[in-house]
């Protein structure tokens, strides 16, 4: 089963249309055994952008899988567990943290 924090690879909607790219797993495993989807976000390389109080520049980046520095946004989508691809890594502890205080800023939870 996928767990939060995980980071995986998707063909994510974006607005200039679908690329295949890192994504956080953001549901949890309860979430999962009562659903056949998967709630993701963004992980995107455009670091110098991710300026908004939902965003985060990951500091573990290269632990957690990923080829250059990132940044999680709260840009969120429920696809398929199916069109879920492989796991690539998982966000340590700290950056998992801050990624859960950007998404309160950002849901209303």
């Amino acid at each position: 089963m996928i767990q939060p924090g995980a980071v995986v690879t998707v063909d994510f909607p974006g607005a200039t249309g679908v690329k295949r790219r890192p994504a956080l797993v953001v549901s949890t495993p309860t979430y999962h055994a009562t659903r056949p989807d998967v709630v993701l976000a963004v992980v995107t390389s455009q670091t110098v952008s991710a300026t908004a109080p939902s965003d985060y520049v990951l500091q573990d980046w290269q632990a957690a899988g990923l080829h250059k520095p990132s940044a999680f946004r709260a840009f969120l989508v429920t696809l398929p567990a199916a069109a879920v691809g492989s796991v690539i890594g998982q966000l340590s502890g700290r950056d998992w943290h801050e990624v859960q205080a950007r998404l309160r800023v950002a849901l209303a939870v």
